[in-house]
């Protein structure tokens, strides 16, 4: 019978099903609480039992049973338990933890946890789309990019990304688009963190970009003439600063575009990637203060040359003037962007 027929047969066809009959038996709610006192008895009078009990006597066999009382201690209180696990814990070695590859551990103030990261008005990672109500905030990303302009030495900077493999990868596409050439390869150190080069590859592919794999050192002697772009970690995942001005002289006399990605607590003491002659740097700012949270949230930087401006993703915050002739900030140059641009 359907399960859309409401008639209980031809034998009783004029007279309709109770709500319990049309009760569905397959939704998850019967499934989850398990069968009532009905369905049991209705099952062991099926099964020709009087109990559950039976039924398990007859199901499970004696010899993976267990007779008597589960050997558990006494009942203790909770303040006890907890201040006995304290004790095991702190017997541990707490090694300092020197992975690093782009994460670290950070000092927060508690007034930046309580009023930004607690804050659901700041923790998003996105920025508005109507921003003139919101000239706070984006006060707030102005500074970021101007913070990112003082460190890498570059004139332009967006409003973040998601994080550092995601910038790297749109440094690629960047370089590409900024080339013109004719190459489809694009050098990637070997030392960049391998969270972005695994980022890099699933990027590359649809684009059909080839990822040359090199030594740093073997590039200052014999740069690669056949690149659109190359990628360098400053510094790198293993900690070494090179000294790049050289090699990115000559790669540019060859046509090739230089992305670093940088930490920026180092940048603090190193020379910037600007000065160096990159001509895009990106990078984490999760060394800010930011907890690691297991991954996220963070945020990316991406700084370029001002005659590149267009060609940079993301958002700007820009400066301008209202009717009255006041300073009024909004996003920049939006015609780059995904809700507006027209391929």
């Amino acid at each position: 019978m359907s399960s859309l027929d409401l008639s209980r047969g031809n034998s009783q066809k004029n007279q309709p099903l109770g709500l319990q009959e049309l009760e569905q038996r397959d939704r998850f709610i019967h499934r989850h609480i398990g069968p009532s006192e009905q369905d049991i008895a209705e099952m062991l009078q099926t099964l020709g039992m009087s109990s559950l009990e039976e039924l398990i006597d007859k199901v499970v066999p004696d010899s993976i049973r267990m007779s008597g009382e589960l050997d558990l201690p006494e009942s203790r209180p909770e303040t006890e338990v907890l201040d006995e696990l304290r004790v095991l814990a702190n017997r541990n070695t707490v090694a300092k933890s020197m992975i690093g590859m782009g994460y670290h551990s950070t000092i927060l103030p508690g007034v930046i946890q309580r009023n930004l990261l607690e804050n659901p008005g700041w923790y998003t990672a996105y920025t508005p789309y109507q921003p003139e109500v919101s000239q706070g905030r984006l006060e707030a990303l102005l500074n970021f990019q101007q913070m990112v302009i003082d460190l890498t030495g570059m004139e332009v900077a967006n409003a973040s990304l998601l994080d550092e493999a995601t910038a790297a990868a749109e440094a690629m596409n960047f370089c590409k688009r900024i080339s013109h050439g004719k190459s489809m390869r694009f050098f990637v150190a070997h030392d960049c963190h391998p969270q972005t080069v695994d980022v890099l590859k699933t990027r590359a592919e649809p684009m059909d970009f080839e990822l040359v794999y090199g030594n740093i050192h073997e590039q200052f002697d014999s740069p690669d003439p056949d690149l659109f772009g190359a990628l360098i970690q400053y510094p790198g995942t293993f900690g070494d600063i090179h000294d790049l001005e050289n090699l990115i002289e000559k790669w540019h006399r060859s046509g090739t575009m230089v992305a670093v990605a940088s930490d920026p607590l180092s940048l603090v003491l190193l020379k910037p990637p600007g000065e160096l002659g990159a001509d895009v740097v990106v990078g984490s700012t999760q060394r800010f203060g930011v907890p690691m949270g297991f991954g996220g949230p963070h945020a990316a930087f991406f700084a370029a040359k001002e005659k590149n401006l267009r060609s940079i993703p993301g958002r700007i915050i820009g400066a301008s003037l209202d009717r009255r002739g006041k300073t009024a900030l909004r996003m920049a140059l939006q015609t780059r962007e995904q809700h507006i641009r027209r391929e």
